[in-house]
């Protein structure tokens, strides 16, 4: 999706310690916030960004028209609300498809492969044998694969006769893998999904910046039997075609209502992603998050709500490009300004039909990565509210793939809902959250059907009423995270890791 830096892991920002245990933050009220922030409220934005994207070519990706509409609407119900909103322009990298991608096995057989292009590929016709790179199938238990992670993995293409690069998901960026088979000579890329549960369907990912070769993606059932043939006797030649458009300095904006109260040294920003890919409305990826926080936010001006902090709510632009709001955001703070900010609560995708009540692993106990200081407690926030609910919870990795990235890798404490992706539900899920084991949380993910209709009601009230209730605790606690009520107590004498992912990955970045 997008220009990927990663932060090595010796990477240290002063800020404080992750999972160091730290005075709980104070409990407070939150009923008369939760008990205004409906269902119905969230929905109302909902059907308004439907109607957008049908006005629009289906889409309100950055970029776009649709996009600006959304971002108009947005705007318009803040500032009606009494908030002092502002937009922050930048441009960014755009692409879209404008015809669907092909691959047809054309030697030793006839066969054609179901297909797609992945965000970025470059526009082309190839015909060429293809070259296998560092497969492993049967797959590993769990995702490890490093097919094409590496330079050496690649023979010299031809010099004379157009190859084309077999590669497996796994354990590095597709980016990554593509920059060395085009630096190899590769005419063309088709990247598989690696083949454990939940990564065996057609995965469509997203390379990070443009590239001028064709890249494509495959199941790995299709790339198993298109393996096998390449293993034995003769080649075998695909052709592979793509026809994108990248405009590399295309404009969108991010939209910023704070409020007019609180201490404007301790800033909560509260953000979600406004835009959609371009393939459809992205109702719940993640119109269900700016929903919801847009709801909370007209909510918090009509009861009249005195926040100890300031509240800064945050629509991001060109997050399914890469995070590119949110780093343009964080990258371009003023220090000062990066030093008020308390803490940043993200919502994306809220309202998933076949939900799971996720919550960041703000202090890794469950997951391989930590957030900085305050996201332990931050967690506890969520989790201790569906406990009193006598609802069940479960962490989620801190994985790079939303707009939290940039403000955990400066050190900036982070957490936040999530209702489910791609991944595929088990059945200790099913048996706890009810729905279906064995599908995507989110069958619709990143699909021309994530519209109004691919939406669990259900889900958007316990995951809305939960960031209703964060919102209010974190804009109203005179505790804070650490015994004096700041955040950057103890910054003098311990340190923030960075953590080793690259955070402006997407997604679908790997």
């Amino acid at each position: 999706m997008r220009k990927l830096l990663a932060i090595p892991v010796a990477t240290v920002l002063v800020v404080g310690l992750g999972a160091s245990p730290a005075a709980a933050i104070d409990e407070v009220n939150s009923k008369k916030l939760r008990d205004a922030v409906t269902v119905n409220g969230i929905l109302g934005h909902e059907r308004v960004f439907q109607r957008i994207a049908n006005q629009n070519g289906g889409t309100r990706a950055s970029g776009t028209p649709g996009y600006a509409a959304s971002a108009n609407y947005v705007k318009s119900t803040l500032a009606k609300a009494g908030y002092d909103v502002s937009e922050q322009e930048f441009t960014f990298p755009f692409f879209r498809e404008l015809a669907p991608a092909t691959l047809a096995q054309t030697a030793p057989t006839a066969q054609t492969y179901t297909t797609g292009t992945f965000n970025y590929s470059g526009t082309g016709d190839v015909t060429g044998t293809v070259v296998a790179v560092d497969i492993q199938i049967p797959p590993a238990p769990t995702p490890s694969s490093t097919s094409g992670c590496e330079a050496s993995d690649f023979t010299p293409a031809s010099a004379t006769e157009p190859q084309i690069a077999l590669i497996q998901r796994g354990s590095c960026d597709f980016r990554v893998k593509a920059e060395n088979a085009q630096a190899a000579g590769y005419d063309a890329v088709i990247i598989f999904n690696e083949g454990q549960p939940g990564r065996t369907e057609l995965f469509i990912g997203d390379l990070g910046r443009p590239f001028t070769i064709p890249v494509v993606g495959l199941s790995f059932e299709d790339a198993s039997a298109l393996y096998a043939q390449v293993q034995g006797p003769g080649d075998v030649t695909v052709r592979v075609t793509t026809s994108t458009e990248t405009d590399l300095a295309a404009k969108t904006t991010n939209v910023f209502a704070e409020t007019p109260g609180g201490d404007a040294d301790k800033v909560i920003v509260v953000g979600a992603h406004l835009d959609s890919v371009v393939e459809g409305p992205g109702i719940n990826d993640n119109g269900s998050g700016s929903a919801a926080i847009l709801e909370i936010a007209k909510q918090m001006a009509k009861l009249d709500i005195k926040p100890r902090q300031k509240v800064r709510f945050a629509f991001w632009g060109a997050e399914e490009s890469g995070l590119l709001g949110s780093e343009y955001y964080v990258d371009n703070l003023p220090a000062d300004e990066l030093a008020s900010i308390y803490a940043n609560l993200n919502f994306d995708m809220l309202g998933s039909p076949n939900y799971v009540r996720f919550v960041y692993d703000g202090d890794g106990s469950d997951t391989p990565v930590e957030g900085p200081a305050g996201s332990a407690e931050i967690e506890d926030i969520f989790t201790k509210y569906f406990a009193s609910q006598g609802l069940a919870s479960e962490p989620t990795e801190f994985s790079g793939r939303s707009d939290y990235g940039p403000f955990i890798a400066v050190g900036i404490p982070a957490g936040g809902l999530f209702s489910g992706a791609e991944g595929v539900k088990t059945p200790e899920q099913a048996a706890v959250y009810g729905g279906t084991a064995g599908e995507q949380y989110d069958p619709c993910y990143h699909e021309a059907c994530d519209d109004i209709n691919n939406l669990s009601t259900k889900a958007l009230h316990e995951l809305g009423d939960a960031a209703a209730h964060a919102v209010f605790t974190l804009a109203r606690t005179k505790t804070g995270f650490f015994p004096d009520g700041s955040l950057r107590a103890r910054a003098a004498k311990q340190a923030y890791v960075a953590p080793e992912f690259d955070y402006k990955g997407s997604h679908a970045i790997r």
